[in-house]
């Protein structure tokens, strides 16, 4: 068996506070890693919330006054042996790591539905200096082990097989790349990560979580190491999620997750309300910005890498005291990013585009609490409101001095917060969704006889005539993935009584019928009406397909060898003036924010 560590590459985390010992029923899975995914530049450089491995058991802390600032932690481990697929293995003692300064304990009131809550403020972190890196040989291969029953420092407890239904294998890439914390039988409760970051921006809050739930955490496709498997749609990495759940025994299970990982969790109690018990959501949003925002991220990602995000992307997560405070974590931040698969990232930037829930809030059921830092300027207290008010019953939570990674930046106020949250929400879902049986699987809870049953909605009749509203709904949705919601609108908004059919015709042909096709890609039909444009001499048009072949994937270089074929068939003086206006669209769309 190959050696490899059981986390490769995984990069770094937030920091620890105290010397930490092994909680109970760790439990790490890694996928099979895709062949030809390289590992990034920092892959094995521990950051401010990592740990590298040691021989021998560190002393046991000694009990310290106070809350999460002194908790032992965990994070990845260099060189460990790569587990086989579908087995446990042990993980070895860590070193502690660098410190948050300590914050005072915290009370919080019960959040009043609607809302803002809004706790104490907290005292303002201090700056502390992060491990130094450590880089040896891989340890010696630890044999798998079953650690259910096991007790820390003890022998592992006897291998059988794990309780639960045997579910059959889906394939690796349908699986998501997970570890477990706290003991195996205590109901489970998923943390769902942000986009850019791995499941160590929870790391904060599994010493408290972990005392009442246990704990999983899963990792984006691409994100830490992860196996580069593309999803380009918030259900995709729901379904992934599901699979991985259920490949593992695990029916039901409470939900918190951070943006796009919020995402995830809001499709959950959508689509399967049986098996979220209760959710939160964490700088969450039921659409997130603009389509065209996302899509011309993914633009400069393809075209420029991840290093652009990689660098701005503290400014969007934490607040800048914070961020001067702590510059080990802005640190562990820019790693993240960069260690990730651009193409997997390009793809949850996709998702998130076509992510828009606004109409289907009403239908989520699930006892929902909204959390929110602040100072968030990517999610905030705006969005955090349209959820509340969408949502039956949702509370909303205001944490001070955090921005939207506020589980790294304020650990204490959210711990807190999904503490009071799935210890009383948890029981009441319960009473109103029927949770279907499952042999093997124990609930976590008595089940009780449901109240109401949740049907499939009815499909109301179409009201618009002649049948219009399948090719041209369908047509407007191509339209606006293509050429951009901006230029959507703007040729809406100058239409009239004169151009109304025409723009119908246009919609409902040209976009509902020709271009949803499945005969050619939206990259090759970019290829065609790239050319055709040139050739027609019809250049007036040519900035918006050259703006919607970079929307559809083509990359600079490819559209110079188009522009290039065209100068041989359609003229040199055409494909000049071609040139000429699609450098000036390339220039400006994959142009980095300043």
């Amino acid at each position: 068996m190959s050696e490899v560590s059981e986390t490769t590459p995984q990069p770094a985390r937030p920091p620890l506070t105290a010397d930490p010992e092994p909680l109970r029923g760790e439990v790490i899975r890694q996928l099979p890693e895709t062949p030809g995914l390289e590992p990034g530049p920092y892959a094995q450089a521990p950051g401010p919330m990592g740990v590298q491995p040691q021989t021998a058991t560190p002393p046991p802390p000694q009990p310290v006054p106070g809350r999460y600032d002194t908790q032992p932690q965990r994070g990845p481990y260099e060189a460990q042996p790569q587990p086989v697929p579908g087995q446990h293995e042990t993980q070895p003692p860590a070193q502690p790591g660098p410190q948050y300064a300590q914050q005072p304990t915290r009370q919080y009131a019960q959040p009043t539905p609607a809302q803002p809550y809004t706790p104490a403020q907290p005292t303002p972190a201090q700056p502390y200096a992060p491990a130094a890196p450590q880089h040896g040989p891989p340890q010696a291969p630890q044999q798998p082990q079953d650690l259910r029953g096991a007790q820390p420092g003890g022998p592992p407890a006897q291998q059988g097989p794990r309780p639960g239904p045997a579910p059959q294998a889906p394939s690796a890439g349908r699986l998501l790349q997970y570890r477990f914390d706290g003991p195996e039988d205590a109901p489970v409760l998923v943390l769902g990560p942000s986009l850019g970051v791995t499941w160590h921006m929870w790391d904060r809050q599994i010493p408290e979580l972990s005392q009442h739930w246990r704990i999983f955490r899963y990792d984006l496709p691409g994100h830490g190491g992860a196996p580069a498997h593309p999803a380009a749609a918030v259900t995709d990495l729901a379904d992934r999620l599901l699979a991985t759940l259920d490949s593992v025994g695990v029916q039901r299970f409470g939900y918190a997750g951070c943006s796009i990982g919020g995402a995830v969790g809001a499709d959950l109690a959508l689509r399967h309300p049986h098996r979220v018990a209760a959710l939160a959501l964490v700088a969450a949003s039921p659409r997130f910005g603009t389509a065209d925002e996302f899509r011309r991220r993914g633009v400069v990602v393809r075209t420029n890498g991840l290093e652009p995000i990689a660098r701005t992307s503290p400014e969007r997560w934490f607040t800048p005291g914070f961020a001067a405070a702590q510059p080990a974590i802005v640190d562990w931040a820019v790693q993240m990013v960069r260690t990730t698969d651009p193409g997997c990232y390009i793809a949850s930037c996709e998702a998130l585009a076509a992510f828009d829930i606004r109409a289907e809030l009403p239908r989520i059921g699930v006892p929902t609490l909204v959390l929110v830092g602040a100072e968030d300027k990517v999610t905030g207290p705006a969005e955090a409101r349209n959820l509340v008010a969408g949502i039956p019953d949702a509370r909303l939570a205001l944490v001070p001095g955090a921005s939207h990674l506020a589980p790294v930046e304020q650990p204490a106020a959210v711990t807190d917060l999904l503490l009071m949250h799935f210890s009383t929400a948890w029981q009441d879902t319960l009473a109103s969704i029927p949770v279907p049986p499952s042999p093997g699987f124990a609930a976590p809870f008595a089940p009780v006889v449901p109240v109401a049953e949740i049907t499939a909605a009815v499909a109301l009749p179409d009201a618009s005539p002649t049948g219009r509203s399948d090719r041209y709904e369908r047509g407007m949705k191509v339209r606006r993935e293509v050429l951009g919601d901006a230029h959507v609108d703007a040729a809406s908004a100058a239409s009239d009584g004169f151009t109304d059919d025409f723009q119908e015709l246009l919609t409902r042909y040209a976009w509902g019928e020709i271009w949803s096709r499945e005969g050619l890609d939206r990259r090759s039909r970019s290829c065609v009406s790239l050319t055709a444009v040139v050739a027609s001499g019809h250049l007036g048009g040519l900035a918006q397909h050259v703006r919607a072949a970079l929307r559809n994937g083509l990359t600079p270089v490819e559209i110079k060898e188009v522009l290039l074929q065209t100068a041989v068939y359609c003229g040199v003086p055409a494909a000049g003036a071609a040139f000429e206006i699609a450098q000036s669209v390339i220039r400006e769309e994959t142009t980095p924010p300043a």
